[in-house]
This record gives structure tokens, C-alpha cells and sequence, in this order.
């Protein structure tokens, strides 16, 4: 991850961070990256946490590693925590994202799951499941859209997109497993060509 910033967080600053982190988790219905768009928007573009190279590499990163597919949000609080100040006020960074995150929505999600089981048959719970689809898909698109866009230069990126479209109409299509996508994505990287 190049070029680094070098901040200086107060109290506020980390507590505005972890707020908004908390507002995010509420709307994380399709998973925590579903929200990487707004997260680029307050990290990179308003407060200048991050650069758009550390943002997109942290996601990168993060996503290649195995584990849970939140690991990106810890990523992100770790590398704002380094432009801060270092290992100490990193790890406080992956503290304020991780908890933001994570503690309205797991709240949330629990009595609403106890709820939703309890009136599972009710009409206006099955119309919220069914609603809720397109809204997670397009969150999704333009989470795709924020990462895709790095160089901002379609012409010059023309593969990138190429195999970004190649790779949506697989997914859709047929029932090749990720896996061998990603790995796919993988060997055009190593060679170059994307």
C-alpha cells in the first residue's frame, strides 16, 4: 500500500469515526461490504483518512485472505490507525471499526431473527425478504463500481471491464464455482493482462 498518510486523530475524530461506523452497520443488510461505497466516501474523500490505493487494497487484501468477509473493516481501521500514529493507535482502529460495525447490527439482528422466526408466515415478512433482494444486489453493483473505477480511465480499462462483465454473466449463467473465477482473475493478474 503506497504513499501513506500521516494524521492527527483526537477523541472526537475517533468517536465520529466509530459512530459512523454504527450508523453503517445498520444499513450493512447485504453484508458489510455493501456499505464499502459510503465507507470509501467518508474514509478517502471527506476526512482524508485514507488514500484511494490504501482503500482499495485493504478491501483487496482483506477479501483474498480466508475468514470472514468483514476482515476488510478491521483492514480499514488498521491502515487509518497507521496513518495515525502506529501499532498502538492501529489496533485502536481496528477496535473502533470492528465494534462500530459489528455490535448494532449483531444487536439488531438477533431480536429481529427471534421475531421474524415467530411470524415467518406473516405477509408483510415475506413481501420485506423479497424486497429486500434488489436493493442488496444494487448496493453490491456499486461496491463493484467504487473498486473498478480506480484509474477512472474506461479506455485504458477496457479489460478490467471486459473481465468484469465476463465474470457477472458466468456467475449468473451457470453454476461454475468462485473459486475457479478468482483463480482465473488471479492468472490474468499475475501475466498483466488485466
Amino acid at each position: 500500500m503506497s504513499q501513506t498518510l500521516i494524521l492527527s486523530l483526537q477523541a472526537g475524530d475517533w468517536l465520529a469515526l466509530f459512530l459512523h461506523y454504527m450508523a453503517l452497520s445498520l444499513m450493512a443488510v447485504g453484508g458489510a461490504i455493501s456499505t464499502a461505497p459510503e465507507m470509501h466516501r467518508y474514509l478517502v474523500d471527506q476526512n482524508h483518512f485514507l488514500t484511494d490505493p490504501q482503500f482499495n487494497a485493504s478491501i483487496a487484501i482483506a477479501q483474498a485472505a480466508p475468514g470472514p468477509n468483514i476482515l476488510f473493516v478491521a483492514l480499514l481501521g488498521w491502515n487509518v490507525g497507521m496513518n495515525a500514529g502506529g501499532f498502538m493507535t492501529a489496533l485502536l482502529g481496528v477496535l473502533v471499526t470492528m465494534a462500530g460495525i459489528m455490535l448494532p447490527s449483531a444487536t439488531l439482528t438477533y431480536f429481529a431473527a427471534q421475531w421474524g422466526h415467530n411470524n415467518r408466515e406473516l405477509r408483510a415478512i415475506r413481501a420485506f425478504k423479497q424486497g429486500m433482494a434488489p436493493i442488496i444486489v444494487g448496493l453490491i453493483i456499486s461496491t463493484g463500481w467504487i473498486l473498478a473505477s480506480v484509474h477512472n480511465d474506461p479506455a485504458r480499462d477496457w479489460r478490467l471491464w471486459l473481465v468484469t462483465v465476463v465474470t457477472a454473466l458466468i456467475i449468473w449463467r451457470t453454476k461454475l464455482h468462485l473459486l475457479w473465477l478468482l483463480a482465473a482473475g488471479a492468472v490474468l493478474g499475475w501475466f498483466g493482462l488485466i
